[in-house]
């Protein structure tokens, strides 16, 4: 009995006095605002990366775009996203007034970009050669090809990658927090400063971005087999 009152007693003081829920609520908004910025500019700079690094590996064209985009992977890929992060709050965007979430979705996308595009290049390297010179037989040049037969092939290869790329994405956004932006982490630590009890407030940060990640789980199972049905 005395355990039931005292854990009544701790979730009232961890989130409902003083309507301390709301910082998990507004900063899990912020995770998905970020998240949702970082996945659609990640994806862009991806595919344009992988198109430009696979089409040099085949034939041999765009050999500066190639080296460029060979050091941005460099660069983003060798460095820690949380270094990445300060940097652009910091130096390249500390002469400027920008909004917090912009600044994180802007370093995300870029630090994700790098990954979808090797998970991208590796899809588009995976398909037969023989069906660019199917497309191209049929009378498609290469940009029509590559859009309606390689990369509808390479998407459903490198589907279960990008998801999981995605799964990473939202859990990597946690550390927005060192540039002062709530988020889902920082609502829990502001909760945790207020009441000195770690338990409740993580474990809820804890069940919040599992219960996520379990959403896309399932949305990515049925996508897949959707397009696995589609195959037949």
């Amino acid at each position: 009995m005395d355990f039931f009152t005292n854990f009544k007693e701790q979730f009232y003081m961890n989130f409902i006095k003083d309507d301390r829920y709301l910082w998990l609520t507004d900063g899990l908004k912020n995770t998905l605002i970020i998240t949702a910025l970082a996945i659609i500019l990640g994806v862009i700079i991806g595919f344009i990366v992988a198109i430009i690094r696979s089409t040099h590996e085949k034939n041999g064209t765009f050999k500066i775009a190639n080296w460029i985009c060979k050091v941005y992977l460099t660069v983003i890929r060798g460095t820690p996203s949380m270094i990445q992060l300060l940097i652009m709050n910091f130096v390249i965007l500390a002469s400027v007034s920008v909004n917090p979430i912009l600044v994180g979705g802007l370093s995300f996308g870029i630090n994700s970009g790098a990954y979808v595009a090797e998970i991208v290049r590796s899809g588009i390297m995976s398909i037969d050669q023989g069906q660019m010179e199917a497309g191209r037989s049929l009378g498609l040049n290469y940009i029509q090809t590559m859009k309606l037969i390689i990369v509808p092939q390479a998407f459903k290869n490198v589907l279960p990658a990008l998801v999981n790329e995605l799964i990473v994405l939202i859990k990597e956004t946690s550390i927005i927090g060192y540039i002062g932006t709530m988020d889902l982490t920082k609502g829990a630590m502001l909760i945790q400063s207020r009441t000195y009890n770690a338990f409740f407030p993580l474990i809820a940060a804890a069940l919040i971005y599992l219960a996520i990640v379990m959403i896309l789980t399932f949305f990515m199972g049925k996508l897949e087999r959707r397009l696995r049905t589609s195959e037949r």
